[in-house]
This record gives C-alpha cells, sequence and structure tokens, in this order.
C-alpha cells in the first residue's frame, strides 16, 4: 500500500506543480474550496519551500488552522502555534481560529504528497529506501520526479540508489534515446545482482545496441554472480573450519602427546558453553554495563574451568589406564555421559540462552558477500589460539617438554622430565582449549547438554586426516574439510555431504595412514 502511494506521489504530483506557486498554494488552503485545496497539496509537495512537510503532515493530523486574516497556524503537540508559512511562533487562541478540513479528494492528495516526499525527505535511508522502491517498479512515469530528486542529492548512498531507480526507469521507456539508454544499462550492470540481470533481460522493444550492451551486461552479471557464490562458500567454510579447529586442537594435543582416545573431549567444550552462559547472568543481574565484555571474560574463565576439570580427569581417572586404549575408550564414554547428566542437573534439560554482544552482531556487506561479524570473529579467534598454541610449544619450558614427549617418551624420561606431570598439564591445556572452543560455539549454536556430541566425532577426524599430534596438520585438515563439506552442501545436502566427506577422509587414510603431516620421531615409527 505504502509502495502504491509512493507511486502515485510521483506520478501525479509533478502534474499537479504545474498549477501553482507555493504563496497560492498557502493561501489556498484557507479558501474552503477542496479542489484547490488537494491543487495546494501538490503544489507545495514539489516544491522547495522548506515548511512544505510540516503543513502537509499538520493538514493530515488535523492541527492546521486558518485565522480571520487568512494566514495559516500550525498547532505544535504542547499547544502553542507557528506560523505555517515562516516558522515563526505566534500566540493564537484556538477558539478563534478555524480548523482545515478536508473531504475524501483532499485527503488522498495528502497521502499521495506524503508518499511522494518520501524521495524528498531529510534522512538519506529514507530517500534510498524510497530510491530502491521505485526500481523495483522500473515505471518511467517517476523520471521527472528522480530527476529533481538526484539533482540535489548528496548523500552518496542514495544518490547511487536514485541513478539505479533513474535508469531502470529509463530502460522501460519507449521514448528515452539510445544512447541514455546505453548509460542506463552500463548503471544497471554496476548493480550486480538477480533483479539487474533480470531487469536487463526484460528491455521491452530494445534497439540492437541496447539488446547487445544487455546481454553482455547478463552474462558479465551471472559470472560475478557465480564467483560471489564460490567466495561465500569459502568463507563459510573457513568458518565451519575454524570451528572444526577450535574444537579438535585440543583434542591433537592430549592424542598426539598422550595417545588418549578421549571421548569426553566434546563434554569440555560443553563446560566452556556453559560457563560462558553462567557468566552472562552474573553480568547480566549485577554489572550489566560490561555485559558487551561478556564473551571475552568467559574465555579465560572456561580455559581455567575446563582446564582445572581435565587436570582432575587424568590424574584420578585415565592415568592409570595408559597402554590400554579401549579401556580408555570406554571410560572417557562413561565419563562424558557423566558430565552431560551433571549438567542437565545443574542448569536443566533445555536450550540455554547466550546473547551475541552488539559488537559481534550484524553484517558487513562486501560486494556480493554478506560476511557475518559473529563468524568473522570466531575465524579470528580460532587463528589467535591456533598461533599461541605453536608460540607455547616452540618458545615455552613447558612446550619442549611437550614436544619431547610426544617424540620418545622413554627418552625424554630418561632425561628427567617427569613425564606423568607433562600429560596431567597436557591433558589440562587440551581440556582448556575445548573450554575456549565451547565459549566461541556459544554464537553459532545451541547451548545444551548435548552440544559436545555434534563435534567429538569431527574433531576426531580432523585430527586423524591432518597427522596425530601436528598443529599445522590438524590447522590444515579442519579448513579443507570444512571448506568441502560447503561445496558439496548444495549437491548433496547437509548430511550427504557429511557423509561424502568421511567417505573421502576414509580413502585418504586408506593411501596415507598417517595423515597429511606424519608424526615424526623414533615413537612415531614403532
Amino acid at each position: 500500500m505504502r509502495f502504491a502511494i509512493l507511486l502515485l506521489g510521483l506520478v501525479v504530483l509533478p502534474a499537479l506543480a504545474r498549477a501553482g506557486e507555493p504563496a497560492d498554494a498557502f493561501a489556498a488552503f484557507s479558501s474552503g474550496d477542496y479542489d484547490a485545496m488537494a491543487q495546494a497539496v501538490g503544489v507545495l509537495a514539489t516544491s522547495a519551500d522548506p515548511h512544505a512537510t510540516a503543513v502537509i503532515a499538520a493538514l493530515h493530523d488535523g492541527r492546521l488552522f486558518a485565522t480571520e486574516a487568512g494566514d495559516l497556524l500550525i498547532r505544535n503537540p504542547d499547544g502553542t502555534f507557528t506560523n505555517a508559512q515562516t516558522g515563526v511562533p505566534v500566540s493564537a487562541d484556538e477558539d478563534d481560529l478555524k480548523k482545515i478540513r478536508m473531504n475524501n479528494a483532499v485527503r488522498r492528495a495528502v497521502d499521495t504528497a506524503e508518499g511522494g516526499m518520501q524521495l524528498f525527505a531529510a534522512d538519506p535511508s529514507q530517500r534510498s529506501a524510497a530510491a530502491q522502491a521505485l526500481f523495483k517498479s522500473h515505471d518511467p512515469a517517476t523520471l521527472p520526479a528522480l530527476s529533481r530528486a538526484l539533482a540535489n542529492e548528496h548523500d552518496p548512498s542514495a544518490r547511487v540508489a536514485m541513478a539505479q531507480a533513474q535508469a531502470a526507469a529509463l530502460l522501460m521507456s519507449a521514448d528515452a534515446p539510445e544512447a541514455a539508454k546505453l548509460q542506463a544499462v552500463a548503471v544497471i550492470r554496476a548493480r550486480g545482482d538477480l533483479e539487474a540481470s533480470a531487469l536487463l533481460a526484460a528491455i521491452p522493444s530494445p534497439t540492437p545496441a541496447v539488446a547487445a550492451a544487455a546481454h553482455n551486461g547478463v552474462i558479465a552479471i551471472q559470472r560475478a554472480l557465480q564467483l560471489w557464490d564460490v567466495l561465500e562458500s569459502v568463507f563459510y567454510g573457513l568458518s565451519l573450519g575454524s570451528v572444526l579447529l577450535l574444537a579438535a586442537i585440543g583434542l591433537a594435543i592430549t592424542f598426539g602427546v598422550m595417545g588418549v582416545i578421549n571421548m569426553a573431549h566434546g563434554e569440555m567444550v560443553m563446560i566452556g558453553a556453559y560457563v560462558t552462559f553462567v557468566v552472562q547472568a552474573v553480568i547480566r543481574a549485577n554489572m550489566p554495563g560490561l555485559f558487551g565484555a561478556s564473551v571475552v571474560i568467559a574465555v579465560p574463565l572456561a580455559f581455567l574451568v575446563a582446564g582445572a576439570l581435565g587436570i582432575a580427569i587424568e590424574r584420578t581417572l585415565i592415568r592409570f589406564l595408559y597402554g590400554r586404549p579401549l579401556e580408555t575408550l570406554l571410560a572417557s564414554w562413561g565419563l562424558s555421559l557423566v558430565l552431560q547428566q551433571a549438567v542437565r542437573s545443574l542448569f536443566g534439560p533445555t536450550n540455554r540462552e547466550v546473547r551475541t554482544p552488539s559488537w559481534m552482531s550484524g553484517a558487513v556487506p562486501l560486494g556480493g558477500l554478506t560476511i557475518t561479524l559473529n563468524r568473522l570473529t570466531i575465524i579470528i579467534f580460532a587463528f589467535a589460539v591456533f598461533t599461541a598454541l605453536m608460540a607455547l610449544l616452540r618458545y615455552t619450558s613447558l612446550g619442549l617438554k611437550m614436544r619431547a614427549v610426544t617424540q620418545n617418551r622413554a627418552m625424554a624420561a630418561a632425561m628427567g622430565i617427569r613425564t606423568p606431570w607433562i600429560d596431567a598439564l597436557t591433558f589440562g591445556l587440551g581440556s582448556g582449549v575445548a573450554g575456549m572452543a565451547g565459549v566461541a560455539l556459544t554464537q553459532i549454536d545451541n547451548v545444551s547438554p548435548n552440544l559436545g556430541q555434534g563435534y567429538i566425532i569431527d574433531s576426531f577426524m580432523v585430527v586423524v586426516f591432518g597427522g596425530v599430534g601436528n598443529l599445522w596438520g590438524t590447522a590444515l585438515g579442519a579448513l579443507l574439510l570444512g571448506i568441502v563439506n560447503k561445496f558439496l552442501e548444495p549437491f548433496a545436502g547437509a548430511v550427504l555431504g557429511k557423509i561424502a566427506v568421511l567417505v573421502l577422509v576414509i580413502l585418504f587414510i586408506q593411501r596415507r595412514p598417517r595423515g597429511l603431516f606424519p608424526l615424526k620421531g623414533r615413537a612415531a615409527e614403532a
């Protein structure tokens, strides 16, 4: 309905504007002649008078009055009056004034004027929205109003929208010269979306030159859209890969150093997610001003809580099962069930809400690609965690000892390294990283006791595919699997896409059992 009013306004108002001037229009309101009033509304709507919008709005709201001398006054919300023609406050008694009334014809003229004046609104976003609506109509009758609005437009985004609307109207006009249509084709081609492609393909009775330009424009737009589709798949693949990296990198550490198949690793991710929920609940209740930093605050807390829990699990359960992989797998799987039930008892079985801070909300348009800020933040966070872990392993004493135990446990013990404590700290480090992964996952997934189950299998697949114990292999494996999965989804669907990825990984492991980057050292050769 609003679009119809807008379109009607842009078609009718130019014709009405030719019937008078703004000064005559103000006098017509107090004349009592409804036909003259309807014409006066059109004159004001297309004039450059700075008070036109206020006058028409006052007429629409029943706040327009006339004095005995014929002057128009606007009643303000506080009960005071303003001269409609000059905007100067005046003193008046409403009992001494005549209220300007409307019939249906005047009311239609007012509705038409308010719709058409959106193209000349003070807010650039309103002008841009009006131009976007006109682009979809591509009605040649809107060309006069668009030309006038474009001549006075200074906002870049609104000006682009008006130029595109003008080009669309020109292409549909039978009277537009060929040169103007060729320029319009270039403008629409630069827009580069599906609506632009459809418009270029539907030009009525084009000349050979215009038809050729439109055909080339359609081909160029389709190629550009295909490129943006590929880039979008790559971005979402990187997003999925970064999630897999966060979930798998801690498992790669424990699996590589200790050789432990930890089926409770997903529950460490779940613990980190619930730490985020608790942090937000506490901040919301006591320090609401810090809510924007709640996710940042939750990252170190999730690392500490999940890491401490991991060390406790290693000291009380895992260390008695070294060298017995099947028993370790069964025990850690049972532990995962215990942790899930404990969380259900504390927080309930339903999903818990973790809100996204304002600085992570929304999206950034980049050409034909829309980059969501929460996923972009997770990608940056995943690579930051990866970089920090690589630095820890390379430049710290703990990292040196972890690498020594990974490559040759017996020799490391013979050199005086306390391998049991390295095991405990390694398990705690892997669990802490999983907890930080849980913080990130709260922004794209539901927080529930089953959160970790959705990532444990994918995490093991990433670790085995990349090479057990090799963080570079884990990172590359996670990104490759994420991108391949997103490229397969449009053809096979989400479920079949994951099945296809699993089959590809199995075939790859048959050819390279040690993964992309096999671990080096005597332990790997044994």
